[in-house]
């Protein structure tokens, strides 16, 4: 067992120490998820990498009884989630300060470059739509695009093969294309 995965063990037993253990041995990986993420965000952009894994460790480990975690692997899937719903919620923040901001269209392969608050609003509302009808696919987009893991990575986390994570990824896209194109 991993020194992460100890530490989520004892996180879940009650230990108050061990969440002190556990950011220093996963604060890099989780500095570098969301500096990938942010890196593709619009240019006036004002949440930070550092903000936005602090935000999102406080809501995994912070007031409340602490969540569950199997292992590494889901808790860096709830990490995926917690960062997706910051920059959501900052991205609707930002988008009700403005007056008059229409949507726009937006092609997925378009999303790589920098994201305006609407195509991220419009992102989110098709990976809802799509999580209802294919669970996995929507977790498998939510690992790659705002956690920033690899195919492998994100198989692995997920418990399928490589080769079926390609294939949920293709099918993914595709889908999250037809869907934001239709809007």
């Amino acid at each position: 067992m991993g020194d992460v995965t100890r530490i989520l063990a004892d996180i879940e037993r009650g230990d108050p120490s061990a969440a002190e253990q556990l950011l220093p041995l996963v604060y890099e990986e989780l500095r570098r998820l969301a500096a990938q993420k942010m890196a593709g965000e619009a240019p006036d952009q004002t949440l930070q990498p550092t903000a936005l894994v602090h935000e999102a460790y406080l809501r995994l480990a912070g007031a409340g009884s602490p969540p569950s975690y199997r292992d590494r692997g889901h808790f860096f899937t709830l990490a995926a989630n917690a960062m997706r719903r910051i920059l959501i919620d900052n991205a609707r923040r930002r988008q009700s300060e403005k007056h008059g901001s229409g949507r726009q269209r937006v092609e997925f392969e378009d999303l790589v470059g920098p994201v305006v608050d609407d195509d991220l609003l419009a992102l989110d509302e098709a990976l809802r739509t799509l999580a209802t009808q294919h669970p996995l696919k929507a977790r498998l987009v939510e690992l790659r695009y705002f956690a920033g893991l690899t195919g492998d990575q994100a198989a692995e986390v997920l418990g399928v093969s490589p080769s079926t994570a390609d294939r949920d990824w293709i099918f993914a896209r595709a889908w999250l294309q037809a869907e934001l194109r239709a809007k």
